[in-house]
């Protein structure tokens, strides 16, 4: 399966370079991927960030050099890739429990963290319902902002959800609703891709442009903060968010690279995802999300 290969090739990249400055960023560009979507399908598949992998190992093999070597504490801090000893120390404290001069000590209890292994397990018997749907160019009027790639997944950050309820609260997207007629004036959640080199990435809440939508007064609302925002002609594989939260949309995602992915011929493209809030929708339902595919 090419997902296992691409994972496999991840992993194996970090150990060998474990010891070198590398990031996420680095990683993903030896697979091949955008820094958003490898950041986003390896912390889902893994319940953690490339970086956190990457720290942990470091942390972890610190333990067991200065416990098992001569080594001074400063010495390590470097090997390790910390600029300072006082931060390694932090880092060290943090995951350890201990300082780094307590772990010399023989007997000193430490954690282990140790490389990660691919296993095929049984899952799956779940029954899912899914579409493919094809799009040609749209385009979208939405206020958009960028957010930094480390969020992606990251359940202690609300940065997202914050932006939907600010412009709720301030009434910033009532301009462009009103552009729709009523009964469709369902909104746009648009995440792009990162460009790259890029550490972050854009995410816009708009509408549709299409022959239904007022378009007298875009000009002036491009004036106003406002973005236009156009995809290309792609086949999307969509899903129905079933719940009363976000927390529906992340279980969306950790299925469609956990079992959809594995099990189907399609594999996530390089472009606009975009989860879609409806205006008058069906009972249970929080939104869509239409991912990107190809076959």
């Amino acid at each position: 399966m090419e997902w296992i290969k691409l994972l496999q090739k991840a992993i194996t990249y970090m150990e060998e370079h474990i010891l070198e400055n590398i990031n996420y960023e680095d990683v993903a560009a030896t697979v091949c991927m955008s820094s958003y979507n490898f950041h986003r399908t390896f912390s889902i598949m893994t319940d953690m960030t490339a970086n956190t992998y990457i720290r942990n190992r470091r942390l972890s093999l610190a333990g067991q050099e200065l416990q098992t070597s001569d080594i001074s504490v400063i010495d390590v801090a470097y090997k390790y890739g910390y600029e300072t000893p006082e931060s390694f120390s932090k880092a060290f404290s943090r995951f350890h429990g201990v300082t780094p001069k307590q772990a010399k000590v023989k007997g000193t209890q430490l954690r282990l963290f140790n490389p990660l292994v691919i296993k095929i397990t049984l899952e799956g018997g779940n029954i899912m319902d899914y579409r493919i749907e094809k799009r040609g160019k749209q385009k979208f009027i939405a206020k958009v902002r960028a957010f930094s790639n480390e969020i992606m997944n990251d359940e202690s950050d609300h940065s997202i959800p914050d932006f939907w309820k600010e412009c709720n609260e301030k009434n910033s997207v009532e301009a462009i609703r009103n552009l729709r007629p009523e009964g469709k004036r369902d909104l746009y959640g648009l995440c792009s891709p990162t460009k790259k080199d890029s550490v972050t990435f854009d995410y816009g809440i708009g509408v549709i442009i299409d022959e239904e939508t007022n378009v007298d007064d875009l000009d002036v609302l491009l004036t106003q903060g406002f973005s236009l925002w156009e995809t290309e002609p792609i086949e999307y594989a969509v899903f129905k968010c079933m719940g009363t939260d976000g927390d529906c949309i992340s279980q969306m995602w950790s299925y469609f690279f956990k079992e959809f992915i594995p099990n189907t011929k399609y594999n996530q493209t390089e472009d606009t995802d975009y989860e879609i809030y409806f205006e008058k929708s069906e009972a249970g339902m929080f939104c869509e999300l239409w991912i990107p595919v190809v076959s």
